[in-house]
């Protein structure tokens, strides 16, 4: 039976990881980056603090922002599939992009934002871990500005097999392994960076504090997709009483035009027979009626 381990999926583990090992970061950046490792001078983490509030609150953030060199990068780890996710990656995204301009500054300072969004769900189709968003221009290959940039990675579409020669998928792979046999088969590439990144992991599922934060981010994230799931099935019955209501409401109106219809008729009815009494014409009842 092998040893039980911690998941680089989760979160909190993926950002200590990373914020306490700036050579894996580094290795990291460049393979989903796509770029050579050597191209990369410097980085800088933003937001390396791990609150204890973030860790265990429902709705919270942990994501990894930095700079790189003379771009803006975040990544964050996604397990669930929200149904506004491409509109909250988006608004992120904004968000970063906007905030480096200092109040007088010129638009061209402006930087590239790069948002990397790791996730554990499909999202698109085809068979392809990796989807880039740019901002193009409509008929054309003409890039409207290359300011703009999300990177989507499907960890289900990763294969399970490590080529040491893809640095990119390494580490995805290594961010979907949950068993110690997948950890081997990455350590097994004799990749430095990579058996150094799997040496790091067995040593944090030994730390009990360490298991304990993840537990209770475990916790945090099961606790908010539970309330989530339960606002939507309220919503929903609250939009089926309400449509009940509408339709009982509706039904009421419905028989009592039906009601005022069937007197109008009724009404009709006697006052022709009425004129037939009086010896009025057909042709001039016909005209009435």
């Amino acid at each position: 039976m092998g040893r039980d381990v911690v998941s680089a999926k989760l979160d909190i583990i993926f950002k200590k990881i990373f914020t306490e090992n700036r050579d894996m970061l580094h290795s990291f950046v460049a393979g989903m980056l796509d770029i050579p490792p050597e191209s990369i001078s410097e980085i800088n983490i933003t937001n390396p603090e791990l609150p204890p509030e973030t860790v265990s609150g429902k709705f919270s953030r942990l994501d990894l922002s930095m700079r790189v060199d003379n771009r803006i990068v975040n990544v964050e780890i996604q397990v669930k599939n929200d149904p506004d996710y491409r509109d909250r990656t988006l608004f992120y995204w904004a968000k970063l992009y906007s905030s480096e301009l200092k109040s007088g500054e010129d638009y061209s300072e402006l930087k590239q934002t790069i948002t990397i969004n790791i996730i554990n769900f499909n999202m698109f189709g085809g068979s392809d871990y990796h989807t880039e968003v740019a901002a193009m221009i409509k008929g054309t290959d003409e890039v409207f500005s290359d300011k703009f940039c999300i990177h989507f990675f499907e960890l289900k579409k990763v294969g399970k097999k490590p080529n040491p020669i893809d640095n990119r998928e390494l580490w995805l792979q290594f961010i979907n392994a949950d068993s110690e046999e997948e950890f081997e088969m990455i350590s097994s590439t004799n990749v430095p960076i990579m058996q150094k990144a799997v040496k790091v992991i067995y040593d944090m599922s030994e730390d009990t504090k360490i298991r304990e934060v993840a537990r209770l981010r475990e916790k945090a994230l099961h606790d908010e997709a539970s309330a989530l799931k339960n606002a939507k099935a309220e919503g929903i019955e609250e939009g089926m009483e309400k449509g009940r209501a509408e339709g009982r409401a509706e039904g009421r109106a419905e028989g009592m035009a039906r009601g005022m219809e069937k007197g109008k008729a009724e009404e009709r009815a006697r006052m022709i027979e009425q004129l037939r009494k009086m010896g009025v014409g057909s042709d001039v009842i016909d005209k009435l009626s």
